[in-house]
């Protein structure tokens, strides 16, 4: 049972945590604020109650003592006196009982009697304290101060509701709520887009970072003409000298690649000179060669074999054919450099119309005879598979990988040259079971003057250009070439365009 990989959290961006922060923190502040305010506010609402309520028990403790002991009941000492304020509560106690009555509604003479167990609530509350905060069943929150009358010692209590402080404290958390979520919004977008326009000249950067990323340094373009725009790369800002700095860096690396581009342009041009300048003594050298084994073989032929026998002939002789095979090897070469130098300028590829079919099969039966202990197959389809290229030059493609695989590879080692075509591409497949590519000069494979021979048996000389060569011609029509290789099983790939792209203009 395979087990689940975790799930990556995505990263938050800069934008994100800088607005996370900022607004995280303003709300704190607001909160906090919000509660001190209210805790401020309430306090003093309380405080102001507490002195009304000091004011009223004052007033009631006189009405108590003008009403005989027995008659003092809390019903009777306010009757026909106006209630001050709607729900006013007052509670009397004296040697005869207790008894309490709600005023519902000021200016009248309604009256509500309290219950006992409201009665009792009131004295839980208090307790001994000159004044308590008590919910009484049915009436809501009340706040009640207590005072004693002076003259007949009765306990006398005065109560409000707090209905006032309450709502007043609801609506201003209604306020501060509201004023705080506009705020934050308000905040939000101020931030979003000072953030935003703040880190403009990081995006820019960025977005020429991606573009010198897709440029295609590696086939031949060397300007890096992409900068980070002048208005964001301003050195007195924290971003902007960053991309000054960016600017600075695509100013060194575009000179360093000018640099080199020219080096390489003098290199070819250098080796393509010397190899044009080395053909001319090359032929000199070849001619001579072969005029001098010439007079040798006359002379031996007028002699009757009276000298067949002279060891300084023969040494001259052998000397001579070595000078010609030699001169042979060095021409060739010459001749591979100096193609490889008209290649990298693009000047050596003649477009017309070619059947690989029939290169492939023309290909074998030429490559046959030269290896006739290889067993050798062919794997193409019925129909011809046309592409416009070089025919010549993809000719040498497909001689050079199939010298390739009969040089390398022991007697008896079967190679196979396949065709076929996928998509708009075509596929040629040059394929060995011989012993494979040792690891280590895989990499190198096709650089030039590159040499298998650590991993594969080598029976015949070569200069290592055959396959820089190859790679060279099949770039130059658009396509790639690769290989791909373990003991037993060796496959080049040639992947190429049906139409390649139009070849570039000589500098």
């Amino acid at each position: 049972m395979t087990q689940a990989k975790p799930r990556t959290r995505r990263p938050l961006t800069l934008q994100t945590r800088l607005m996370a922060a900022v607004i995280g923190f303003v709300s704190l502040i607001l909160v906090i604020v919000a509660v001190i305010t209210s805790a401020i506010l309430g306090g003093t609402l309380e405080r102001q109650l507490d002195e009304k309520l000091a004011s009223y028990a004052v007033r009631f403790a006189q009405l108590v003592d003008q009403v005989p002991p027995d008659l003092a009941t809390a019903g009777n000492v306010l009757a026909g006196q106006p209630a001050p304020e709607e729900g006013m509560l007052f509670a009397e106690q004296n040697v005869y009982g207790t008894s309490g009555v709600v005023l519902t509604s000021p200016g009248s003479k309604a009256q509500v009697e309290l219950s006992t167990e409201q009665l009792r609530a009131i004295s839980a509350a208090l307790n001994g304290d000159r004044a308590a905060t008590v919910t009484l069943e049915g009436l809501g929150s009340y706040r009640v101060i207590v005072t004693t009358a002076p003259q007949s010692g009765a306990t006398v209590v005065a109560g409000l509701p707090r209905d006032d402080i309450q709502n007043q404290l609801t609506t201003l958390l209604t306020v501060i709520a509201l004023t705080t979520v506009g705020g934050l919004i308000l905040l939000a977008l101020t931030t979003a887009v000072t953030i935003r326009v703040s880190l403009r000249p990081l995006r820019a950067m960025a977005a020429t970072a991606t573009r010198v990323a897709n440029l295609p340094l590696d086939r031949g373009a060397v300007e890096i003409t992409e900068r980070v725009p002048a208005s964001e790369s301003d050195p007195r800002t924290e971003t902007g000298l960053v991309g000054a700095s960016l600017n600075k860096l695509l100013d060194h690396v575009d000179s360093s690649l000018a640099a080199r581009q020219r080096n390489e342009e003098r290199m070819r041009q250098f080796v393509a000179d010397a190899s044009h300048e080395l053909r001319t003594p090359l032929a000199s050298i070849r001619g001579y060669s072969e005029l001098s084994l010439r007079a040798l073989a006359q002379a031996q032929a007028r002699g009757a074999g009276a000298g067949a026998g002279d060891p300084t002939i023969n040494g001259t002789t052998t000397s001579l054919e070595r000078i010609q095979a030699q001169s042979l090897r060095m021409t060739s070469l010459v001749e591979d450099l100096l193609l490889l130098a008209r290649l990298d300028e693009g000047r050596e590829l003649l477009h017309g119309t070619v059947d690989l079919t029939r290169l492939a099969v023309e290909s074998v039966a030429d490559a046959q005879p030269t290896a006739p202990d290889h067993d050798w197959r062919i794997d193409v389809p019925d129909e011809p598979v046309i592409v416009v290229g070089d025919a010549g030059r993809l000719s040498q493609v497909v001689t050079n990988l199939l010298a390739n695989a009969r040089t390398h590879t022991p007697a008896g080692t079967q190679i196979t040259l396949s065709v076929a075509r996928e998509g708009t591409d075509v596929v040629m497949r040059v394929h060995d079971d011989g012993p494979g590519i040792d690891p280590a000069v895989r990499e190198e494979l096709f650089a030039r003057f590159a040499r298998g021979d650590a991993s594969r048996a080598r029976q015949t000389g070569g200069t290592g250009l055959g396959l820089a060569i190859a790679k060279a011609i099949v770039e130059g029509h658009g396509g790639h070439i690769e290989v791909k290789s373990v003991p037993g099983s060796t496959t080049f790939t040639v992947r190429m365009p049906v139409a390649p792209p139009p070849p570039p203009s000589p500098s």
